[in-house]
């Protein structure tokens, strides 16, 4: 019981740490810092969340290769996309851009009725993406909780999350509408994701070291057939495995520029274009020291917990089964602050889309036609936090339905898949001023639909229909291989 009340109590002090280091950053933000290149390359390390650091493990406990392509893309839009992002970049401070809703809307005729539709897309399929977070520190509470000895909370799942979820909105409200600047920079903000960035790489370096340790220093009769089994995975690489891995890395490469957590800190709150040169190297960098550990967690996991838990799991329940809790600790540490630091920056920007393309709009005409202007910005902040509140709300909802959905990864590509619909408007719009705004509306309507479906799809409500098996891939060499959520991606 001493131990919950501590998991609780670290987990407060962290919070509270990341917010005042946010306060500090905010008091000298009319300078520039010496380290901000390095600042904002780690920032973009909010790309890691807790599906990065919990889920991926599990991917790679199922099918060695499956993790790849969350790291792969981001590494390849960086490394050899960098001039692509230099554009998106010049483009947005020529325009002012605050959002992707904003920016897309900007290039095809300032369209405010596109801007809405965009934020709505935006908002909808980010809610998968904000479950997967509860869902991560609700697992992560419960094991620690159990093994602890106090009272199991697996019962009550929905009120813990629903308690994860408001403290989480108190601290996205308090990181992000303390004000309002007409630049959308919150350089608090991004000093305290970059810390945040270094301690989840920390921690992971840590556990994925004990793992290996374990694997090198313990190999054991009882282990080698786990082994065997594991490598023989690895090998056996088939035509419709390579074709899902080419569409995951795909769409992660547009996840990484169209996520709207990910459009702010790359595009948003870039300050200098020398920023980009240096993250180019520094982010990539990140990915791979992070991604080198995945598979030796992997093979530990399944050598000493095995079935007994779920491979999501393994990062804190490995540590746990051997009886190392301070491990254990540090794994949830660092898996709670990737989901912190991904809900309060992905809040933070959806909120900024609603007041600015779905509020703004319509306050403006109304204090315009009254002469209150003064009361504007604080009218504002007021939307902006109950957006932020009223978005948790909705993804703790969601996450009462997608219950049934334990793979972490699955609940993932469903928010991939779903601003993934944005990229071919973003792109064409980047490089050709004429693109046709029907056209737009008429590939996000299709996009989106496939995309509905496909949560339908992954959430079983379809299981058993016409449509799920209308919906099946050809029998075709290699797609016959890919899963229906992969094929349902590929189509939309």
């Amino acid at each position: 019981m001493h131990q919950g009340w501590l998991l609780i109590g670290l987990s407060l002090t962290y919070l509270g740490l990341l917010f005042l280091i946010a306060f500090v950053a905010d008091k000298h933000k009319r300078h520039r810092l010496k380290g901000q290149p390095l600042l904002y390359s780690l920032s973009l390390a909010v790309y890691c969340t807790s599906w990065t650091f919990f889920g991926t493990v599990g991917q790679a406990s199922e099918s060695p290769w499956s993790p790849v392509p969350i790291y792969l893309g981001p590494m390849l839009v960086f490394l050899f996309g960098w001039r692509l992002l230099a554009r998106l970049i010049l483009v947005a401070k020529r325009e002012h851009i605050t959002s992707i809703a904003d920016f897309i809307a900007a290039r095809y005729g300032k369209s405010q009725r596109l801007a809405m539709v965009i934020a709505l897309i935006a908002i909808m399929g980010i809610l998968p993406y904000l479950v997967l977070q509860l869902k991560a520190i609700v697992t992560g509470l419960d094991l620690l909780m159990v093994n602890s000895g106090g009272i199991s909370p697996t019962s009550n799942t929905s009120e813990l999350a629903l308690g994860v979820t408001l403290l989480l909105a108190l601290f996205s409200i308090l990181f992000g509408t303390r004000h309002l600047d007409a630049t959308e920079h919150h350089r608090g903000m991004v000093v305290a994701i970059a810390f945040e960035s270094v301690v989840k790489l920390l921690a992971f370096i840590a556990v994925g070291g004990f793992a290996l340790w374990l694997i090198l220093s313990k190999p054991g009769e009882a282990h080698e057939q786990v082994t065997r089994d594991f490598f023989a995975q690895v090998v056996a690489v088939s035509p419709g495995n390579l074709l899902e891995l080419a569409i995951y890395t795909v769409l992660a490469m547009c996840a990484v520029i169209c996520l709207p957590r990910q459009f702010h800190v790359t595009v948003v709150e870039n300050n200098q274009g020398q920023d980009l040169h240096w993250a180019r190297w520094i982010f990539p960098l990140y990915l791979f020291v992070m991604g080198l550990f995945i598979w030796p967690l992997a093979l530990a996991g399944k050598q000493w917990v095995g079935a007994d838990m779920a491979s999501d799991t393994y990062v804190i329940s490995l540590p746990m089964a051997l009886g190392f809790d301070g491990m254990a600790m540090l794994a949830f540490l660092g898996g709670t602050s990737a989901a912190t630091g991904m809900v309060i920056v992905c809040t933070i920007a959806l909120a900024i889309m609603v007041s600015n393309d779905l509020v703004l709009p319509v306050l403006l005409r109304r204090f315009w036609r009254q002469g209150r202007d003064e009361r504007l910005v604080r009218l504002l902040l007021q939307v902006r936090r109950g957006a932020i509140l009223l978005i948790l709300l909705a993804a703790w909802g969601l996450y009462l339905w997608l219950g049934d959905l334990t793979s972490l990864s699955r609940i993932g590509y469903l928010s991939f898949g779903a601003v993934a619909q944005f990229a071919p408007a973003l792109l064409l719009g980047l490089y050709w001023r004429h693109g046709n705004r029907k056209g737009v509306y008429l590939g996000l309507s299709l996009g989106v639909s496939l995309w509905f479906v496909t949560l339908l799809v992954e959430s079983g409500l379809l299981a058993g229909s016409p449509l799920a098996e209308l919906l099946a891939p050809p029998d075709w060499p290699a797609f016959r291989e890919l899963s229906l959520g992969a094929w349902c991606i590929f189509l939309s």
